[in-house]
């Protein structure tokens, strides 16, 4: 062969080999590109599937690495599969199959970010429909429209007064606990903000004052007129220190309880603590600068926003009550429990109640009481002193001081006294098939919950060694991982805390002042380690789904806080009282799951999150484009960002910000 305008010729070669030689240089060339191309592994936890963050190269050239921890004997390694060549374009539908069956907005529909606060305008939710009698997916335009303003502080399953009215007793409280909607009848609009809602005061100038048009009620102002505990000055709520909660002040009453009972060691041996009947949570507001985190819990009664000014505040908190259920703790998560005038009739119901409160003290932790029947001589008042001596006698708490108008129990180490007692001595111990950690919609039991024979949860380390050491409840738990839990739970550790070190860097963490942070699949409390360790001046509020592994006492033993929850259903929280929610992975568990909308979820998270407020949701792929259009058609802004192994990976962050 000549090629023309040279001087030169070149002879191909037409033999076989030649042809064969070429042919396989061409497709080892082919398989090389591949290869380079998906070769990324990948890092899988039981309660996240994914890896750090990427910045999609379209918005940015920052790329933040992906942990690489060496992984435990049962977490799997498993490379890619490659990306489908897409051959057209359109909507997935929940199955991942293309579809054409959808609905497009007009034109007029688009608005720009800062249009978003205009309730008018809300597109994009992803529904079921029902077709021919099935259901199917399809994407739909959605108009999610502001609820009426009487709903300004709407708490779903607290606020049913149809359902309430309807139960002939509530002499035990039972109006008081959560009477939810039946599915699908729950929220389906977005709750309002109060007029002239301004961005909540920054911790700590939070703990003593908040603007009053946050909050903007008056009823415990004037219940409490007169015990100095809330008033309200200019345009803001202040809360004293002292008052007749704490005459002498929190700090000093305080300081008394450490006097009694030097062993209480706040922030030392004492790091997880209950506060009952906790009033606007000015004892757990004051336990955070001893290293103390306090969850603050009244009723939505009379007194109506307790709970809502101790979150405004920054103080864990959450609506909950000692009724005829368990609380939605686990056994031995508090090392104190604390009761200030709470009105709780601990001895009611042959002492239901109390032996409640031993379910939550974890063995050798304290029940500190201060009421008027600890101090006063009226007669009434002394007998209810001697029934409530009696029943914590009965149960073997030893009562090691009385003080003033305090009285401080210690609950035993073990079972000993318990098997000592009397066959015929009152309360009994509870049955050996009980459950103590079965808590979603479970009554109270009138017995007493033994102690584990081999010590575990009595033996935790001192904080802050706690919260990172695995402690002896992480060999108990129902778990599918059976010879290597330690090191699930440091992998997980050190997983989140490079994931949250790159969102601290990358996204810039530490300027969100975040406070009040909600992890809605907590697993072992990775996530909320890292934001320790990263030294976010926050707390977090551990969810664990009702339909997972249950690992709260991991969690409370940890010196963490947590609660049990089914996101089919509200929480129980008051509207606007978290800075930050997270979420890895739950929406594709509940998706799978089918007993809710993702919009149920997401309608609830709405809610619950403060105006200006951020939500951080890693997912599979699919997942997180239909939860980005129901996002934008809350109001929300998002931006999709892939995560540490680059944008052919099955899983993807959404980022959002509620307008303020």
């Amino acid at each position: 062969m000549k090629f023309l305008g040279t001087s030169w010729s070149i002879d191909i070669p037409k033999t076989s080999s030649f042809v064969k030689v070429t042919a396989l240089a061409l497709f080892s060339l082919a398989l090389l590109i591949l290869f380079t191309r998906y070769s990324t592994t990948y890092f899988f936890l039981p309660f996240s599937s994914d890896a750090a963050v990427s910045v999609n190269a379209s918005s940015s050239a920052v790329v933040v690495p992906s942990p690489s921890p060496p992984p435990p004997p049962n977490i799997i390694l498993t490379p890619p599969s490659p990306s489908p060549v897409v051959e057209t374009t359109g909507l997935l539908d929940e199955d991942g199959i293309m579809t054409d069956n959808f609905t497009v907005g007009d034109s007029s529909d688009l608005r720009l970010p800062e249009d978003f606060g205009n309730s008018s305008y809300l597109r994009g939710a992803s529904e079921r429909e029902r077709v021919g009698g099935g259901a199917r997916a399809r994407l739909s335009v959605e108009s999610y429209k502001v609820c009426d303003q009487r709903m300004v502080n709407y708490v779903p399953c607290l606020d049913r007064t149809s359902a309430i009215a309807k139960m002939s007793s509530s002499e035990k409280g039972e109006k008081n606990e959560r009477h939810c909607t039946a599915e699908g009848k729950g929220l389906n609009c977005l709750v309002p903000r109060p007029k002239g809602y301004r961005r909540p005061i920054l911790w700590p100038r939070s703990r003593d004052e908040v603007w009053f048009d946050n909050i903007p009620h008056m009823r415990l102002v004037e219940y409490k007129a007169g015990q100095n505990l809330i008033s309200v000055k200019k345009d803001k709520f202040v809360f004293p220190s002292d008052g007749l909660q704490f005459i002498h002040g929190a700090d000093k009453y305080l300081d008394q309880i450490s006097a009694m009972v030097p062993d209480i060691a706040f922030g030392y041996n004492t790091r997880v603590a209950l506060d009952i009947g906790c009033g606007v949570a000015s004892f757990g507001a004051f336990l955070m600068q001893r290293n103390v985190t306090t969850l603050s819990i009244a009723t939505k009664d009379i007194h109506e926003n307790q709970i809502q000014f101790a979150l405004e505040r920054g103080v864990p908190a959450m609506v909950a009550v000692f009724a005829t259920h368990r609380m939605l703790f686990p056994t031995q998560a508090f090392d104190l429990i604390h009761c200030s005038r709470c009105k709780v009739n601990f001895t009611c119901d042959d002492g239901i109640l109390l032996l409640e409160v031993d379910r939550l003290l974890r063995a050798g932790g304290y029940f500190v009481w201060a009421a008027q029947p600890v101090f006063k001589h009226e007669e009434i008042l002394q007998e209810q002193w001697k029934e409530i001596e009696d029943l914590a006698s009965s149960i073997c708490w030893k009562l090691v001081k009385k003080e003033g108008y305090i009285a401080i129990w210690q609950k035993p180490m073990n079972n000993s006294c318990y098997h000592s007692r009397d066959n015929a001595v009152h309360p009994p111990l509870c049955e050996s098939n009980d459950d103590p950690d079965d808590v979603w919609y479970v009554g109270l039991k009138a017995c007493i919950t033994q102690l584990p024979s081999n010590g575990y949860g009595a033996n935790v380390s001192k904080w802050p060694a706690r919260l990172h050491q695995p402690p002896d409840r992480l060999q108990s738990i129902k778990h599918d991982a059976s010879l290597s839990r330690k090191e699930l739970f440091h992998a997980e550790s050190k997983y989140w805390n490079e994931i949250i070190d790159s969102y601290v860097r990358v996204f810039l963490w530490k300027e969100y002042n975040l406070r009040n942070v909600m992890d809605m699949r907590a697993g072992f409390g990775g996530f909320a380690a890292a934001l320790h360790d990263l030294q976010i001046d926050c707390w977090v509020i551990n969810v664990v789904p009702v339909n997972g592994f249950n690992t709260l006492p991991i969690l409370y033993d940890r010196g963490l806080i947590g609660v049990m929850h089914d996101w089919c259903e509200p929480f129980d929280t008051y509207p606007r009282t978290y800075d930050l929610l997270h979420a890895s992975g739950l929406f594709s568990i509940e998706k799978n799951r089918k007993k809710c909308n993702m919009s149920t979820i997401m309608l609830e998270m709405d809610r619950m999150l403060r105006p200006g407020g951020h939500v951080y949701i890693r997912d599979t792929v699919h997942v997180i484009n239909e939860l980005d259009e129901i996002a934008t058609a809350m109001g929300w802004m998002n931006v999709q960002n892939d995560v540490g192994e680059g944008p052919n990976t099955s899983w993807r962050i959404l980022r959002s910000e509620k307008h303020f």
